[in-house]
């Protein structure tokens, strides 16, 4: 069984805590399941964009196996393009890339805090499986408008993207690595291998595209085990921005509690509901009041990830 959460940056304490995880895991084995804890790596540079700087900043964070009894492994292998392309019957893609380990495991538990996001307003669960269990490629997918690109000043001509791409999109202009835009596929492997963030992309989806791609790959990680997946969301220690910020960030509500359901559509609509019934704003409204978060969760029923209907019960 994988858990799927997120250990937070560097500097970030408002992520969810090991401590809180630790239930669910002596949970899971007390079913005589096997958990282990997953992440996948990230585009942007940071202690979270290769398993090896991810594996450490977990353990930093105490998601270890001495502390949780489960071990931490990256669905998406060394660099971020360890994946498997899963048919859907999505608006935007037929298939999206997902890290191979996700889709290998017989079931999943997705452990998500609920937070502003600047690009989705919200970043919760749909967000939490989307993007946060897309390969480099899905990623890529998910958030770039046009090919990749070279930015001289910073290219130190290494030749390893050279090397490593699979088309041969990459040549030598002006001592500095330069890539042919009509021979690029896309695939992302010269910004996996590239150690000096010359490779950038364009990052301007707008809001309305990059929330349907992410909800269509949400879709592709439950698709073989609709019915063995569960989702926590963990309505505490809310902020304006995502536990991706390499820094301490303030709380900009107060705790709500701890939501818990099988459907990751009505999870993420009771998240946007109980904060708005709260605190007068939703904590998508409150982080991010210009863009619009339902455009996720109306394209995720629209597909069929789940319903934005649901009964609350309280415990």
């Amino acid at each position: 069984m994988a858990i799927k959460l997120h250990v937070g940056e560097s500097d970030n304490d408002t992520h969810v805590s090991p401590d809180l995880v630790k239930p669910i895991i002596d949970r899971v084995k007390s079913k005589e399941a096997a958990p282990f804890l997953t992440e996948t790596s990230t585009l942007y540079k940071g202690r979270r964009s290769n398993a090896i700087d991810h594996i450490i900043q977990a353990f930093d964070h105490g998601f270890t196996y001495e502390k949780l009894g489960a071990p931490f492994i990256m669905a998406d292998g060394l660099s971020g393009n360890t994946e498997i392309e899963v048919q859907i019957n999505g608006m935007i893609f037929d298939k999206v890339s997902i890290a191979r380990e996700v889709v290998f495991a017989d079931a999943l538990i997705a452990v998500s805090h609920p937070t502003g996001h600047p690009q989705m307003a919200l970043g919760a669960s749909i967000k939490n499986l989307g993007m946060g269990l897309s390969s480099r490629i899905g990623k890529l997918r998910q958030h770039s408008s046009v090919k990749p690109y070279v930015d001289a000043k910073a290219c130190t001509f290494c030749r390893k993207c050279i090397q490593w791409c699979p088309v041969d999109a990459i040549i030598e202009k002006k001592g500095k690595a330069f890539i042919l835009e009509e021979k690029c596929i896309g695939c992302g492997e010269c910004l996996s291998v590239c150690n000096f963030d010359a490779v950038r992309y364009n990052w301007g989806v707008e809001s309305t595209d990059l929330q349907k791609r992410v909800a269509e790959h949400a879709l592709g990680v439950i698709l073989n085990k609709r019915s063995h997946c569960f989702f926590f969301n963990f309505l505490i220690d809310m902020t304006q921005g995502c536990d991706c910020y390499a820094n301490r960030q303030e709380r900009n509500m107060p705790d709500v509690g701890i939501l818990a359901s099988s459907d990751p559509v009505a999870i993420d609509q009771a998240t946007l509901d109980l904060t708005a019934d709260r605190h007068g704003r939703s904590i998508a409204r409150k982080s991010e009041p210009g863009l619009d978060a339902t455009i996720q969760l109306e394209h995720a029923e629209k597909i069929g990830l789940g319903t934005r209907s649901y009964d609350l019960q309280s415990l």
